[in-house]
């Protein structure tokens, strides 16, 4: 029987999602693979204090009490890079990206680097370090001058080179926590505080118009090296952005095909599996997209570690091509477990 420590909670503001996807894969260890798995629960609280069973742990029963860990943390802390490379000091074999790969995916300007070297079409962008940072800014001396005139000016300064409408995020972190859509000056300001406030530094990209995709990607899975799923379209109930009440309250709908046209989901999922491969991620990732009516594909960023709740893309892409999730799941533990 192989111990299976499902990693879940975290610090970050994803705690709640994560929750979720670890909770629906401690359920389908114990309900569909009982007979190959024993899954353990592993619970980071919100101060960053570990438990094992509901009990507080230490670091060396943890790490005896299982053989392979399933990462199901997402932001901060599980998602970028750190608990990663925790456990490879350990020597614990665990699921998804390495710690390298984990921090760049998690910086959303330097994945939107790896894109533009790679070819890759990415909204512009300025980069706007919070009012903390903002003396690493070699164009700012953000600690003379107070915050409300910091944000103007970094406002300003976004305002003189990218047009309105513009799409705010944290340059770290997921579920689209933080990320805000502005159409004028005074909503960018409040934009960037709000950004600021949950993430530290933010980026500011052009808002581009078009049908919004998502495509999944699996290692060593049905014959090939890296295995795009469906390219599904994300339709929401408004013109704003994919955020978290979206995605955890199934206010969205996952489409396959929908107004994708065969080559627009041959070229997305051709895409994310480069992407995969190009990044050094590991076992599987998402890929999110915005696919203009004129000007084509716009890679938006990768995830690493993409939730898997009963709402999540993933799933529903797995669905499409008849994968139960415990398959899945089956899947990327033999991927861990040949580490």
């Amino acid at each position: 029987m192989i111990r299976v420590g499902v990693i879940r909670g975290g610090v970050s503001p994803e705690y709640e999602i994560s929750l979720q996807t670890g909770g629906r894969v401690l359920q389908t260890l114990a309900e569909k693979l009982s007979s190959k798995y024993k899954p353990v629960d592993i619970l980071i609280d919100r101060d960053g204090l570990w438990h094992v069973g509901g009990l507080p742990a230490s670091l060396p029963r943890i790490q005896h009490g299982a053989d392979v860990f399933f990462n199901a943390l997402h932001g901060e802390y599980g998602e970028d890079g750190k608990l990663q490379q925790l456990l490879e000091n350990l020597n614990i074999p665990y699921t998804g990206s390495g710690p390298l790969a984990s921090a760049v995916g998690m910086n959303k300007s330097l994945t939107k680097e790896h894109f533009t070297r790679l070819g890759f079409k990415t909204p512009r962008h300025e980069y706007v370090f919070s009012y903390k940072n903002a003396g690493t800014d070699p164009a700012v001396d953000g600690a003379s001058e107070p915050l409300e005139k910091y944000l103007e000016r970094s406002a300003y300064k976004v305002f003189q080179k990218l047009p309105p409408p513009w799409v705010v995020k944290p340059v770290s972190g997921g579920s689209s926590i933080g990320i805000s859509v502005c159409h004028n000056f005074a909503e960018l300001v409040v934009a960037l505080w709000k950004g600021m406030e949950i993430g530290g530094d933010v980026i500011v990209e052009e808002f581009i118009e078009g049908k919004e995709a998502s495509v999944g990607v699996l290692e060593n899975f049905r014959g090939k090296n890296f295995y795009a799923l469906p390219a599904l379209e994300i339709r929401k109930p408004s013109k704003t952005c994919f955020s978290l009440e979206m995605k955890s309250g199934g206010q969205c709908r996952y489409c396959y095909p929908g107004a994708l046209g065969l080559a627009e989901r041959l070229a997305l999922q051709n895409t994310a599996a480069r992407i995969h491969a190009d990044l050094g991620l590991r076992h599987y990732s998402r890929a999110d997209f915005i696919v203009h009516p004129r000007r084509g594909i716009y890679i938006l960023e990768i995830n690493t570690l993409p939730g898997l709740t009963n709402h999540s893309l993933v799933p529903h892409a797995l669905a499409e091509i008849g994968c139960p999730f415990y398959e899945f799941l089956d899947h990327i533990l033999i991927l861990a477990l040949e580490k």
